[in-house]
């Protein structure tokens, strides 16, 4: 129930005014200022992270979602296609199976080495480049679509992000995501982690993109923006084995335990187990864990 303070502190005084003359002088209150974010440290601690482990392990089985968003963009064979943050590289495979002119870009050089290795497995002909996800190296209104899964949401600038990937797309054409939500297993995840390792002063949490509200902020000169909704479903033996996996290969979660000492890094097995009993949908034996996501289409 909401408390009207006004009610709790007596009868209503009239408000008494303050001299502020040189013998009556009172502190004046001033409100503490967030700090700003040094976003080239924190990129390069980022990219550490992303480098640690193996996140083409991980990233291998998110395959699905970008199929999903290049169907979602309706992706055209003619189309000229940016993926941003791409990993190694589920949505620009996607759409170069839809025969599209795909640049493949992200900041951890190992990462886009996967993804050339897969499109050459499979004969997809793509281009591949190292860039930053704030400050891309192309041109105004080069490419009639660019994508990013689980990817661009991670930048430490949110606005210069956003703000890149409005640029370099062209009048009418589509910029589309797929974000971790808050309230998804993805983002209590990562609510576990910064229980143990907290993330740098003043930094946005990467599931505000997993926010019509928010997305609304970043992309405010968009002609349209439409959001949905989904689900992917990890698909584990057991929760050991998630943890395991998560642990070995997953860029935050392995720099978290490794940040850790003995007592921490059981603290947060344990409530890494809570958690995943939590969201877990078949309570014992091999676990299925649903992970909801923004599945989102900006038009510029």
């Amino acid at each position: 129930m909401k408390t009207n303070l006004a009610h709790q502190a007596g009868p209503t005084r009239p408000a008494r005014r303050t001299r502020t003359d040189a013998t009556t002088a009172q502190p004046q209150l001033r409100l503490a200022e967030a700090p700003t974010p040094d976003f080239e440290a924190i990129k390069t601690r980022q990219q550490a992270t992303w480098a640690a482990g193996d996140f083409g392990q991980v990233g291998v089985r998110l395959q699905i979602v970008g199929e999903s968003i290049s169907e979602a963009v309706d992706l055209l064979s003619t189309e000229r296609v940016l993926d941003v943050a791409a990993g190694n590289g589920n949505a620009s495979l996607a759409a170069a199976r839809r025969f599209a002119d795909v640049t493949s870009t992200d900041y951890v050089p190992a990462l886009l080495e996967e993804g050339r290795r897969r499109a050459e497995a499979e004969q997809l002909p793509m281009k591949f480049e190292v860039a930053d996800a704030e400050n891309l190296p192309f041109e105004d209104g080069s490419f009639d679509v660019v994508l990013s899964t689980f990817g661009v949401m991670f930048a430490p600038n949110q606005e210069r992000a956003a703000a890149e990937m409005l640029r370099v797309v062209r009048p009418g054409g589509r910029i589309g995501l797929a974000n971790w939500t808050h309230d998804g297993f993805i983002g209590r995840l990562f609510e576990a982690i910064t229980r143990f390792v907290p993330p740098p002063a003043g930094l946005r949490s990467p599931m505000a993109w997993g926010s019509k509200a928010r997305l609304q902020e970043l992309f405010a000169s968009a002609t349209k923006i439409e959001t949905e909704r989904k689900s992917y479903v990890f698909r584990y033996r057991s929760a050991e084995h998630w943890i395991e996996f998560f642990r070995t290969y997953y860029g935050p979660t392995n720099k978290a335990f490794a940040a850790l000492d003995e007592a921490g890094r059981q603290a947060l097995h344990a409530a890494l187990l809570e958690l995943i009993g939590r969201w877990e949908t078949t309570k014992g034996g091999p676990v299925v864990i649903p992970a909801t996501y923004l599945e989102v289409v900006v038009t510029k």
